[in-house]
């Protein structure tokens, strides 16, 4: 089932493409996790763009520069984009590097699922507590489960990047984890049990 309404989420896909008309750009979040699973569609978009693309934006759209935040932000038709750039806001992975990290999908530039979820978890961090955090959830669970995703790769990212508190609470997610499966079509106790377990011996080095 899908975790935000069908309206908000067929005019942020409407915007999206509409955005890929305009400039290059690197999809990150929610619809990040759908082009990589095709499970669970986003509402909010957020994308990393050079400076020559942010003065294309500029032109086009009011742009809020959030300098606590270190990233931009936009209105377009009521979808809210969040617009981080290279040299300047604060990832986990510097977006410059993310660049190196990322593949073709479907006609949208994305990282590779080892870098994303990274991506997912430091956005989880900093809200878990709340509705958006819950969706992380749901996105870093499906990344595990649906995107082929190269867990050897992920966990020498977080040394590379001195991120490794990273596995230990991606373990307590899973281990916390029971209406996020449910969003993912999973119901069955026993399933998610046996998923669980599966998915955290992957993480064993």
């Amino acid at each position: 089932m899908e975790f935000w309404n069908d309206i908000a989420i067929e005019k942020s896909w409407k915007v999206l493409i509409g955005l890929r008309k305009e400039i290059d750009f690197i999809l990150i979040g929610g619809w990040a996790c759908y082009l990589l699973t095709h499970i669970i569609k986003s509402k909010d978009i957020d994308i990393i763009v050079d400076f020559e693309g942010l003065e294309k934006l500029r032109k086009k759209h009011p742009l809020k520069k959030t300098p606590f935040l270190k990233k931009y932000e936009a209105l377009i038709e009521g979808i809210s984009i969040e617009i981080y750039v290279p040299f300047y806001s604060d990832f986990a992975i510097p977006p410059e590097e993310i660049q190196k990290f990322s593949i073709q999908v479907e006609g949208f530039r994305i990282p590779e699922p080892e870098t994303l979820l990274i991506l997912k978890q430091q956005a989880e961090l900093a809200r878990k507590d709340s509705v958006k955090g819950q969706k992380d959830r749901v996105d870093i669970i499906n990344l595990l489960m649906n995107s082929e995703i190269d867990l050897k790769k992920y966990l020498q990212l977080l040394q590379k990047f001195k991120l490794v508190s990273y596995k230990q609470r991606l373990k307590e997610i899973l281990l916390s984890a029971s209406r996020e499966f449910q969003y993912l079509g999973i119901q069955n106790p026993r399933e998610i049990k046996l998923r669980k377990k599966r998915l955290l011996e992957g993480l064993k080095e």
